[in-house]
């Protein structure tokens, strides 16, 4: 019973935290439920992560902005924009994939450098900067579109980039090794970063919780883990467009949990005079949070770009309002100082899977806007709620 009592107090300390997991179980039972199943057979589940890929890349970026008390509006734009130059530059230029790559990751990287220096040097609201930044793309993009509507990409290797999958290497009853072992390494990497931090809070004398509830939680993590990668590996295993995903997770989990530069992120966020004075240069975070931002969002429109096997003159639509949607519901504060990139991730997903499911039962477009607001207003509400209790 202590453990249970336990487990009970843990959930209801980090609520906050735990919210969104409990969230995206009850969304996918419920969706198993009235699919008979096809929710989550493994073709379902290999197109759901694809798609809400680019999201997910822009909500993580998106987190960290918010995170800093800072909104930005360009970002849909920015990365439809970027995957149209990256389909000229591949299509007209005959520049290599292999080029063309970083140099949109470096042209998104100064865009979002150029947002923070009006947000950090001149002083501009980031609302307004970034809305006078979305309205700035959206042109450019339709400019660069005009004379076609749709620029086709012919490239197999940048196409494989949102289509394609890791080679198998060899299949095991079906299932394609390369994945397991990905998925493997996955669940290792997580045991040992857990475990790590566990033994470091000890060594400073922070609570922590007791080992049934941390095996129970290790074992629990896991499993998911593993069962996703089994129901991915029975398709056609890990697409490139997942194991993006997952390099941006490692990537920026390490650097705002692991870093200094990621402890200055959440302390300008808590309190920026705070911090100032403390002798943290906030001017210098914002420029790297919003650089990282843009560079982001560049990785985003190759994505979709990559994804559609086109650029479009609508790219890039609505793509902000869906990353910042994601990012509350992952557990980002509005207040600031408060939100992980792995709930950023999670974000994305759920409000992937409420659409998925959805699509999958026919709902109206007409009600899935209506219920993933409600979703978001939740979210929000939700946050509101649990800072008050504090």
């Amino acid at each position: 019973m202590s453990v249970l009592h336990e487990a009970k107090t843990l959930i209801h300390e980090n609520i906050r935290d735990y919210g969104m997991y409990i969230a995206l179980f009850v969304i996918i039972l419920t969706f198993t439920f009235l699919t008979d199943g096809l929710f989550m057979s493994s073709r379902n589940i290999s197109n759901l992560l694809d798609s809400a890929g680019y999201i997910a890349v822009l909500a993580v970026g998106m987190t960290l902005v918010i995170v800093i008390r800072h909104i930005d509006l360009s970002v849909g734009y920015a990365a439809g924009f970027l995957g149209a130059i990256a389909a000229i530059l591949l299509t007209q230029a005959g520049v290599s994939v292999w080029l063309t790559i970083p140099i949109i990751l470096l042209l998104g990287a100064a865009v979002g450098l150029f947002n923070g220096v009006l947000i950090a040097q001149i002083g501009i609201p980031s609302f307004v900067a970034t809305l006078a930044g979305m309205l700035i793309f959206r042109g450019a993009l339709l400019q660069v579109t005009e004379k076609t509507g749709t620029i086709i990409i012919q490239d197999e290797k940048f196409n494989a980039i949102g289509n394609g999958y890791i080679p198998s290497l060899l299949e095991v009853s079906g299932l394609h090794l390369l994945s397991l072992l990905v998925g493997l390494v996955g669940i290792l990497l997580y045991i040992y970063s857990e475990i790590s931090t566990r033994r470091n809070k000890i060594k400073y004398d922070f609570e922590v919780v007791s080992k049934p509830i941390f095996a129970l939680k290790l074992v629990f993590v896991s499993a998911i883990i593993g069962y996703v990668t089994w129901i991915l590996a029975g398709y056609n295993g890990f697409s490139w467009t997942v194991i993006i995903i997952l390099l941006v997770v490692i990537i920026y989990h390490f650097l705002t949990m692991k870093t200094v530069l990621g402890r200055h992120v959440y302390a300008v966020g808590s309190n920026p005079e705070a911090a100032h004075l403390s002798g943290i240069n906030v001017k210098k975070i914002t420029y790297i949070v919003f650089g990282s931002m843009g560079m982001l969002a560049a990785l985003s429109g190759i994505l979709f770009t990559a994804r559609l096997q086109s650029a479009t003159t609508t790219a890039g639509t609505l793509f902000e309002l869906d990353a910042i949607a994601a990012a509350y519901v992952g557990g980002v504060s509005s207040a600031g100082g408060v939100g992980k990139v792995t709930g950023a991730i999670i974000g994305a997903v759920v409000m992937a899977s409420l659409t998925n499911g959805m699509n999958l039962l026919g709902v109206g477009i007409s009600y899935q806007y209506m219920i993933r607001g409600g979703v978001l207003a939740g979210a929000v509400i939700f946050d509101v709620l649990t800072r008050k209790k504090r």
